[in-house]
């Protein structure tokens, strides 16, 4: 694709004759399903001696590299405060944020490792955490826009397009709705 779009651009600014990459297919792009647990799923699950730190991040929504920053000094009158991640200042403005304290802070390992092991014996990854807490939000009936700085998110549209995903037990309860709604309204 870009060699493509660089061929484009030099034809069209008169830099060359003609695109060789002319009538080359390029595949299509082919978004992953993200994975994601609810939180009774976490809650169920034996994390080995991580427990803590799993359901910390399923419950709080941080990055890993945000978690590992904390100290108990970051928790308090009953929320975290995000104010830096463990390389230095957070990834943006809107990354500095409060969360209500929901429990399980316990100090995370310095390394994303062992976490990552435990969390791909569930078939999930630690990022995965954070989309499982954006769906506790959106379950909960959370508007995007609190979702929003909840997850430190400088756009709602990155809220809703990445981090909220859907259960195939939603879109049946949606089809059961739906039919509900017609047989009502046919009578």
């Amino acid at each position: 694709m870009v060699a493509k779009t660089t061929w484009r651009e030099a034809l069209n600014y008169g830099v060359c004759k003609n695109n060789p990459t002319t009538g080359i297919k390029t595949p299509k792009i082919q978004e992953k399903p993200r994975h994601f647990l609810t939180w009774e799923e976490i809650d169920a699950l034996d994390w080995g001696r991580y427990n803590n730190q799993i359901r910390f991040l399923a419950l709080h929504g941080l990055r890993w590299s945000e978690a590992v920053a904390l100290t108990e000094s970051d928790i308090r009158e009953g929320f975290v405060y995000v104010s830096r991640s463990i390389y230095g200042p957070c990834k943006s403005k809107t990354s500095v944020r409060k969360i209500p304290y929901l429990g399980y802070f316990d100090k995370f390992p310095v390394t994303h490792k062992p976490l990552m092991k435990a969390a791909h014996l569930h078939g999930i990854t630690v990022h995965s955490l954070r989309r499982t807490y954006a769906y506790l939000l959106k379950t909960q009936g959370i508007h995007v826009t609190t979702a929003q700085r909840l997850l430190g998110h400088s756009d709602p549209v990155l809220t809703l397009k990445i981090y909220t995903g859907v259960l195939d037990s939603e879109i049946d309860e949606a089809g059961d709705v739906l039919r509900r709604i017609r047989r009502s309204t046919s009578k």
